[in-house]
C-alpha cells in the first residue's frame, strides 16, 4: 500500500471513491459504512495489504453473496503498479488473445462496468460518424441476454434478468387427486348430488348431476446449494421461485451449504428483493462450504414426510461436487428419489460443452434423478418452465447420456 496516500490526506477520499464503485456494482453501502471503513483503516494504520483488505471487507460487505464483487473491486481499485496497464486493457476495444481465452471471474463484469462505465459512456458520446449496420444476421440484445451466464452479467443485466424471470410463463403442471369436484360436463354421474337435488322437488324431477376428478398443482420443493460456486445461481433462481410462489400455494424452499435451512417463510415476502435479502440474513453459511450428503440426510429425516406428499416435484440445485463420503450421498439421493414423484437436478456445470461425469459426487447422484438440466442463464430457465409444464421434448434432460456405458 502506497504510504503517500496517508501523507497527502487522500486515503479517505480514495475509500469514499472505492465505496461509490462498490455501490455502482450492486452493493448496499450507506454513509455510515463508509465512515466506519475510514475509522477502521485509521485505527489499524497502513501496514499489510491483507489487514487493509480485512478492514474494508468487515465494514463495507454486509452480505455473503457480495464477496466475489468486493474481491474483484479490491483487486482492480487498490492495485499494484501495473494497474494502468490493466485499465488500458479493460478500456481498449481490442483484447489480446490471452485475455479472450481466460474466463472472467464472478463479479468482474459488474466491477468493470462500475469502474469504467462512465468513461466508456463519455467516449461513446464523442462525435463519431454515423454508420449503418445491417443486423439481419446478428443476434438481438434480448437473445444475447438470454444466453449470458448469470455470473458474468453486469448490474444492469442482472436487473433486466430479474424482470424477465418475473414475467416468465409459469408451469401449469397439474396432477389428478382421488377427490372429485362438480362439473357441468357429462364426465361421470354424481349419484349423491343427483339424489340431493331431487329431494328438493319431492322426486318429481330428477336431473343428473356430474362430477370430475379434481386436479391440483403438486407441491414444489427446492433444495438449493449456497456454497461459494453456487451462490450467484441460487440467488437468481430464488427470484424465479418467488414469482412461482405468488401463483401457487405449496412451494417450499430449502437452502443448504454445511447445514440445511428452511426459508419458505422468508420467501413469502411480497417484494422479491426483500425476500431474497431475508433468506441471506437467515442463512449463516452462505458462500461457504458444502456437505450435500449430510444436508440431504437431514432433509429426509425431518422434512420429507411433511412436504413431499401428493406427487411433489423436487428441484435440486447444486454442482454435485461433494467433498465427503459419496456413499452417504448415494444413499440419501436414492431415498429422496423414492419419496417424490419427480426429481430434477439443475446443474450450472452443464454450461460447459465438454461436461463429463468425472467427479465422484456427480457419478453418485446421476442414477437417482429423473432429469438433469442447466440453470446458468435465462434460456435454461425457460427450458425448465417448459419441462415442468410437460412441453419439453422427450430425452432433453435425460441423465443417462452422462452415465458410463455398461
Amino acid at each position: 500500500m502506497d504510504s503517500t496516500l496517508a501523507q497527502d490526506g487522500r486515503l479517505a477520499d480514495n475509500i469514499v471513491h472505492f465505496a461509490r464503485v462498490l455501490r455502482k456494482a450492486g452493493l448496499r453501502i450507506g454513509p455510515a459504512a463508509v465512515t466506519d471503513a475510514i475509522e477502521a483503516v485509521q485505527a489499524i494504520g497502513i501496514g499489510e495489504r491483507e489487514e487493509f483488505y480485512t478492514a474494508l471487507h468487515a465494514t463495507l460487505v454486509k452480505r455473503h453473496e457480495d464477496d466475489a464483487v468486493f474481491d474483484e473491486a479490491f483487486r482492480l481499485f487498490w492495485r499494484s503498479r501495473d494497474l494502468v496497464g490493466k485499465m488500458i486493457a479493460l478500456m481498449s476495444p481490442i483484447v489480446t488473445r490471452q485475455e479472450e481465452r481466460e474466463k472472467r471471474k464472478a463479479g468482474e463484469t459488474r466491477v468493470s462496468d462500475a469502474l469504467f462505465g462512465e468513461r466508456s459512456d463519455e467516449r461513446s458520446q464523442r462525435d463519431e460518424p454515423d454508420v449503418e449496420i445491417d443486423a439481419r444476421f446478428t443476434a438481438s440484445g434480448s437473445e444475447i441476454l438470454r444466453r449470458t451466464d448469470f455470473a458474468q452479467m453486469t448490474t444492469v443485466e442482472l436487473a433486466e434478468a430479474k424482470r424477465t424471470i418475473s414475467n416468465l410463463v409459469l408451469p401449469v403442471d397439474e396432477v389428478r387427486t382421488r377427490r372429485f369436484r362438480r362439473s357441468n360436463r357429462p364426465v361421470a354421474i354424481d349419484a349423491r348430488a343427483t339424489m340431493r337435488h331431487a329431494m328438493r322437488t319431492g322426486g318429481t324431477l330428477i336431473l343428473p348431476r356430474y362430477r370430475e376428478p379434481k386436479t391440483i398443482h403438486p407441491p414444489l420443493v427446492v433444495l438449493a446449494d449456497i456454497s461459494g460456486s453456487m451462490s450467484q445461481y441460487t440467488r437468481i433462481f430464488l427470484h424465479f421461485l418467488h414469482a412461482l410462489g405468488e401463483h401457487r400455494r405449496r412451494v417450499h424452499a430449502f437452502l443448504f451449504g454445511t447445514r440445511l435451512s428452511n426459508v419458505t417463510r422468508q420467501m413469502r415476502h411480497r417484494d422479491p428483493d426483500l425476500a431474497v435479502e431475508a433468506c441471506s440474513q437467515t442463512v449463516s453459511d452462505w458462500s461457504g462450504g458444502t456437505r450435500i450428503g449430510e444436508t440431504l440426510k437431514e432433509f429426509n429425516r425431518l422434512w420429507s414426510r411433511r412436504v413431499l406428499g401428493q406427487g411433489a416435484v423436487v428441484l435440486l440445485i447444486t454442482d454435485g461436487l461433494e467433498r465427503e463420503d459419496t456413499d452417504l450421498l448415494e444413499t440419501e439421493m436414492d431415498r429422496l428419489h423414492r419419496s417424490c414423484r419427480r426429481l430434477v437436478w439443475l446443474n450450472p456445470l452443464l454450461r460447459f460443452e465438454g461436461f463429463e461425469a468425472r467427479a465422484r459426487g456427480v457419478r453418485a447422484m446421476l442414477p437417482h434423478v429423473d432429469e438433469l438440466r442447466p440453470v446458468h442463464n435465462l434460456e435454461a430457465m425457460a427450458d425448465l418452465v417448459a419441462a415442468l409444464s410437460g412441453e419439453a421434448p422427450r430425452g432433453a434432460g435425460d441423465p443417462r447420456r452422462f452415465l458410463p456405458a455398461a
